[in-house]
């Protein structure tokens, strides 16, 4: 049944696709089920909804596999409305919170629950459904509704008003094929370019193309190329290194054989009247406003653009604006939430993509943004240094600025400059103020659309970039992720700076740029300059230091040129220290990496000459930041912890053999799992006196400081009490008692210890004990393999232990050899290679060595089952040579 107050599924739509995937409850479920949707919804086209989609799935799937512990079944479906998508667990009894239900609606802070929650703010349909032994929990997403391509024609205008073009309009016509690669590439193309086809034909677009990429918003070029219809700008790198704005028309057609491809119509962005498809303009006959009178231009051009295009109105603002005041350039600026900052969005006639994002102060003042909130007209701004900050060294004289507002509340500014002064008075602040009137509800509805988006974005991207870093503990490895995690998606290069503790200072641990090229240079750059101080403040904060260096190598760099004789060739120097003051030339912040109370490091962000971050990025990167220190943090103690272990299991184990004459003696130790616990098996070889030698291995209960603790002590006895002449059974029983006495801290033992007398006619004698502990297993000459000794009481459980020893006489070719339960242990499903599979090992080994017998052991062990070993192995093997080997 469904669950009262949760919307029903409505079953009208037609279903055109589905695809459907089961996960195991397991953590790493959660993140193959976000991949299995991603997939299933690009490859059917779905890019406007993947983002929404991915979130709710990891929520859910979350639900499914972590809090109920079940498996989870998705289930994805294609409408002709939208995609609709099903997760199903297995544990159908669990309360569903349901607002107006009567039951508590779970609070948004807590993970269990929070899935739901989500569906009710970002889905267009959701619900709940119930059957005997699942549960169901589905979410429809609707597909925005997209205007299609319409024929337009527009009023007839002076000329005065027209688009302005070259008197040479080129139109590069670029043709790609389904991988994206060029096919076709025209002169239109070679002259604005630099590039002749024979230079880029096989080339993949996106090696010429830099794409705007920002979390949430835009279209990948790669997707952008297999929609049939696609326009909007770009930019396009030159042969001479520069990136020029395109504006692009893309049509996906198909040849006579049925092979689809892309034509691509490129032409300069200042010129993208000749392509950009008007929009649609609503008329009503006799209803029209002014019959007989000409429209006003600006109207004519805004017309009614889509809401949520923010950047195609901005510049189509700004150029209409520009146009209307016959201006030579104009900007608009959006104000923040606060209304205390106001950020450049577009711009014509100025070098906008160095101020693009660029932020200033509303208020009146020395150097800032002087009336942004009322009309204001400067006729010479000469007279007024820095009133208008933006327009400083562009050459402008006169300036209008009106302000965007929504009820009452600045949402922007909206200029128009000319490089004569005089050129505008109040007449031009009303005409601009009524066009900023008419556009500034489309703006803001543009900007709140462009947010959201950006905001759904920025989650599917924290959610991946969590599950990234959570799913290492290697230092190292961490700090790659954090640098790629950046690069491109938020900026242009990215250094990471770690502090080993307070007293040390920022140490330079990684750098990234997106150009590989330019990694060595930013990287030799940074070294040179001191690092960033390491202050705890949240937030982003700007480091002027890296783009002043850059500056100043570059101009010393371009002095020593100038002093070259002229008839000398130029060196290559100048290239890369230039390319490098490029890259690292434009705005830089840096984000502290705090975790438990303490700056462990600093995640610094740049941009190239002249650009700057727009503020939802720095929100977003120190979102980031937080996690990625948190991770790097877990990271460094997890290396710490290892280190320790391994450090004491060193300690723990002897540091070297001692040569037994006519005595060959072998160990290998294998570990088990990653090194951070405390092994419990030890083994020991050394010296009693003259002609005698002591030697033990074996397993204490579990792992650990606490089974460190007995195998320390089990080692250093042994020594001690052998070399005090105690002989075996008196050892271990002193051992025990010694155990015994460690109370609740005390673990069990098992122990093979002996005592070895190598003797004059070849052979050995040994005295063995072996308590609880696999028996050792001797190898004759012959091939025959037997136990060397009896089982008698494992150590540390009882009190009163009567133990024996056993003489064993080891002849010229025979082989002792001694493994802890790691090894007889070894499991692969219901087998197990136990004391008869192990003896089975041993007999293949007659004649070779000590050394080589372990080896042989060992690989045997390592074979038997495809799995890692999970338990401790440590073998100890000893032969005495036969006469001829001596």
């Amino acid at each position: 049944m469904a669950e009262p107050g949760v919307k029903r599924r409505t079953r009208s739509s037609v279903i055109t696709a589905r695809a459907a995937a089961s996960f195991e409850p397991e953590g790493r479920s959660v993140a193959a089920a976000r991949a299995f949707v991603r997939d299933t919804l690009q490859g059917w086209g779905f890019t406007d909804v993947v983002d929404d989609a991915v979130v709710l799935t990891s929520e859910l799937v979350t639900n499914a596999v972590i809090h109920a512990g079940t498996a989870a079944d998705v289930l994805c479906l294609r409408t002709d409305e939208g995609v609709r998508i099903e997760v199903a667990d297995h544990y159908p009894e669990r309360e569903v919170p349901v607002q107006g239900s009567g039951q508590p609606f779970v609070a948004p802070d807590r993970e269990n629950g929070r899935g739901l929650l989500l569906c009710a703010a970002l889905a267009s349909r959701w619900g709940v459904e119930y059957s005997p032994a699942h549960k169901h929990v589905w979410f429809q997403l609707d597909l925005p509704e997209r205007p299609v391509g319409t024929r337009h024609a527009g009023p007839a205008l002076p000329p005065g008003l027209l688009p302005v073009a070259d008197e040479r309009v080129r139109v590069a016509v670029v043709q790609v094929d389904p991988g994206g690669a060029i096919v076709s590439w025209n002169d239109d193309a070679e002259h604005l370019f630099g590039y002749g086809s024979d230079q880029v034909v096989g080339k993949h677009l996106g090696d010429f193309a830099a794409w705007p990429h920002t979390p949430g918003t835009g279209t990948g070029l790669a997707e952008a190329l297999l929609l049939s219809r696609w326009e909007g700008s770009y930019g396009l790198r030159c042969s001479d290194g520069r990136v020029i704005p395109v504006y692009a028309s893309h049509l996906r057609v198909r040849d006579t054989q049925g092979e689809p491809s892309t034509v691509c119509l490129l032409v300069r962005d200042d010129e993208r009247a000749v392509l950009q498809t008007p929009a649609r303009t609503t008329t009503t006959g006799a209803d029209s406003p002014g019959e007989g009178r000409a429209p006003d231009p600006f109207d004519v051009f805004i017309g009614t653009p889509a809401p949520d295009d923010l950047d195609s109105l901005l510049q189509r603002t700004v150029e209409r604006a520009r146009d209307m005041l016959d201006g030579d350039a104009a900007f608009l600026l959006l104000a923040t939430d606060d209304e205390t900052e106001l950020e450049v969005r577009a711009s014509t006639g100025l070098p906008s993509a160095r101020q693009r994002f660029a932020r200033v102060p509303v208020e009146a003042g020395t150097s800032r943004y002087a009336s942004a909130r009322m009309p204001a007209v400067h006729e010479d701004l000469t007279a007024v240094p820095g009133a208008v900050p933006l327009l400083t060294g562009t050459g402008m004289r006169s300036v209008v600025t009106v302000p965007l507002k929504v009820e009452g509340r600045l949402t922007g500014s909206l200029g128009v400059a000319a490089e004569a002064a005089g050129r505008y008075a109040n007449e031009e602040a009303l005409r601009l103020q009524f066009a900023a009137d008419r556009i500034a509800l489309a703006v803001e509805s543009a900007r709140l659309g462009e947010l959201e988006r950006l905001r759904r974005g920025s989650l599917s991207f924290l959610v991946e970039a969590s599950d990234l870093l959570a799913g290492t503990l290697d230092r190292d490895q961490t700090l790659a992720l954090m640098a790629q995690m950046t690069v491109p998606t938020l900026a242009t290069w990215c250094a990471v700076y770690t502090i080993a503790d307070q007293a040390s200072d920022p140490y330079l641990s990684y750098v990234l740029h997106e150009d590989e090229e330019r990694i060595d240079g930013v990287k030799e750059l940074l070294s040179g300059i001191a690092p960033p101080e390491p202050v705890p403040t949240p937030g982003a904060r700007i480091w002027k230091a890296p783009a002043d260096a850059a500056h100043r190598a570059a101009l010393r760099t371009s002095m020593d040129e100038l002093d070259q004789d002229s008839a000398a060739p130029l060196s290559s120097g100048i290239n890369t220290t230039l390319a490098t003051a490029t890259a690292v030339g434009g705005e830089t912040v840096v984000l502290p990496l705090v975790a438990r109370n303490r700056v462990i490091g600093m995640l610094t962000l740049g941009k190239p000459s002249d650009d700057h971050f727009r503020q939802e990025i720095l929100e977003l990167a120190e979102d980031l930041s937080r996690r990625a220190a948190l991770a790097l943090d877990n990271a460094r103690l997890y290396s710490e912890r290892v280190a320790i272990s391994q450090s004491l299991q060193r300690s723990l184990l002897p540091p070297g053999l001692p040569q037994i004459q006519n005595v060959e003696v072998d160990v290998i130790y294998r570990a088990a799992g990653e090194g951070n616990e405390v092994g419990g098996d030890f083994y020991d070889v050394f010296p009693i006196r003259d002609s005698a030698y002591g030697f033990a291995i074996g397993d204490v209960c579990g792992t650990g400081p606490e089974a460190a603790a007995v195998t320390g002590l089990a080692r250093h006895a042994l020594r001690l009490l052998a070399r005090e002449g105690f002989g075996g059974p008196a050892v271990l029983e002193r051992l025990n008692a010694a155990i015994l006495d460690e109370g609740a801290r005390s673990r069990f033992l098992t122990l093979l210890y002996g005592e070895l007398w190598p003797q004059e006619d070849g052979s050995a004698l040994l005295k063995v004990v072996c308590a609880g502990h696999p028996l050792p297993l001797r190898l004759r000459q012959d091939g025959t393999v037997e136990p060397a000794a009896d089982p008698q009481p494992l150590l540390g459980v009882m009190e009163d232990l009567e133990l024996y020893e056993q003489t064993v006489t080891l002849d010229p070719g025979d082989v002792l050899l001694c493994v802890t339960d790691g090894v007889t242990e070894r499991r692969e499903g219901s087998r197990m290679l136990g004391d008869e599979g192990l003896a089975e090992v041993l007999r293949a080994c007659t004649g070779l060595t000590a050394g080589a017998v372990a080896a042989r052991v060992l690989r045997a062990v390592e074979r038997f089952a495809a799995e890692p070993a999970s338990d401790d192995m440590a073998i100890l093997t000893m032969r005495v040579p036969e006469p001829h080997h001596q």
